[in-house]
């Protein structure tokens, strides 16, 4: 296993992680709550405005990826990023008037920001420290980490905030994008050697190379993969809501929710920690295979179970699957893909499958819930990622098949 280099680079990118997670968490930790309860949506109000964020993720996430991998090491994007996440407090305030005015205005305006800084935006962060991770030789899943606890921090202190004055959260999510901005201006990371491994690894990137990736088999078997465990976005959409539905009084529930969160990405910073170490001993195929497995069985007993206390048991089960689903993801791409279109890779088959996905299922969702009820719809998801979980066992790769990762070409030689 690779040890943590102290560089500069390392401190650095953690800390981008830990605001990002800072402001995303602030402004969004509660958004369904919020929706719910100080704008007045119902469930199917508010599984439109998840379908809408989720489309404009998905056209973020597919020029996002080849971008970044045009840029390299270049900050560009992450510039674009830190003005977004600045105006994400003005932008929250203008997003619930515009929901009070007409539902289908506000719903395209707060979906399309949302996507394009958050649900889009992380893609790049994670993508670009994971290059600069292979670069500067330190775990991915240890700058990660750090993004763990900056949402862990936020969502400790949203709940209460959210009590007080929804504003109060708003704010600190523009704060915490100012701080992203001085950090990102600090941040120095040489790009000599990164074009030397592109120059090695056969030139720049091309949109002719990330097309190429259509033809390959095993990356639909990977979308495929994907197909089923981004299902868990939509499990977490409404889940504040049902969960602060099991106790007495809103801002009880309110309250109760952002300390269950709280808890559950504190120990999701641990997972990160530990997680290359498991990933490197069982193997990425191995890894995506038990991430998938927990996220299966987190959702059916979330529809099995009944009680504040056992459901908060099954909520705590994402900070066993996502770090590992994480870290094997890269790993795996890594190990069975041209390495110079990793954020590609990472972007348009996780991310952007997540989000077609998602914008399809979210107001499916929400139509269930309010005909069926959350138990029943999470017992659903739960039985499709098990599925999908199960046939992915025979179509991924395992690490030990040869494969050649380079995009095979196809020009005349």
């Amino acid at each position: 296993m690779m040890k943590v280099r102290r560089s500069h680079s390392y401190p650095i990118l953690s800390a981008l992680l830990f605001f990002f997670f800072v402001t995303w968490s602030s402004s969004s930790s509660l958004l369904s709550i919020w929706l719910h309860q100080d704008v007045g949506l119902k469930a199917g109000d508010t599984g439109i405005i998840f379908a809408v964020l989720s489309v404009s993720a998905l056209f973020a996430q597919i020029c996002y990826g080849f971008i970044q991998d045009k840029l390299g090491l270049r900050k560009h994007l992450l510039w674009y990023l830190t003005a977004m996440l600045i105006l994400s407090g003005p932008a929250y305030l203008l997003f619930g008037h515009l929901l009070k005015i007409n539902i289908l205005l506000g719903s395209v305006f707060g979906g399309i920001f949302i996507g394009l800084t958050f649900n889009g935006g992380i893609g790049v962060l994670e993508s670009y420290t994971e290059r600069v991770a292979r670069q500067s030789q330190f775990e991915f899943g240890r700058a990660r980490m750090w993004g763990s606890l900056g949402w862990a921090v936020a969502t400790f202190f949203a709940g209460m905030l959210f009590n007080v004055d929804p504003k109060l959260n708003f704010a600190v999510a523009s704060g915490s994008g100012l701080v992203f901005l001085v950090l990102l201006a600090r941040l120095r990371v040489s790009s000599a050697s990164h074009a030397m491994q592109e120059a090695v690894s056969g030139g720049k990137v091309t949109l002719q190379d990330a097309l190429r990736l259509l033809n390959l088999p095993r990356f639909w078997a990977l979308v495929f993969f994907v197909v089923g465990t981004c299902i868990y976005s939509v499990y977490d959409q409404q889940f504040p809501v049902y969960f602060s539905s099991q106790f007495a009084t809103p801002q009880e529930g309110n309250a109760m929710y952002g300390y269950l969160n709280s808890f559950q990405v504190f120990l999701e910073a641990g997972g990160m920690f530990c997680a290359p170490w498991l990933v490197n001993r069982v193997g990425a195929k191995n890894g995506l295979i038990f991430a998938g497995m927990v996220m299966a069985m987190r959702m059916i007993a979330s529809g099995l179970v009944e009680g504040p206390v056992l459901i908060s048991i099954t909520k705590l089960l994402h900070a066993v699957e996502l770090p590992v689903l994480l870290v094997a993801i890269f790993k795996y791409n890594s190990l069975n893909f041209d390495k110079r279109l990793s954020s590609t890779l990472y972007m348009v088959g996780f991310a952007c499958t997540s989000s077609v996905i998602a914008s399809v299922l979210s107001p499916l969702a929400g139509y269930s819930y309010e005909k069926y009820g959350f138990p029943e719809t999470y017992l659903f998801m739960g039985l499709q990622v098990f599925g999908i979980t199960l046939i992915s066992m025979f179509l991924l790769r395992s690490d030990n098949q040869p494969a050649n990762p380079q995009v095979p070409q196809f020009s005349a030689t």
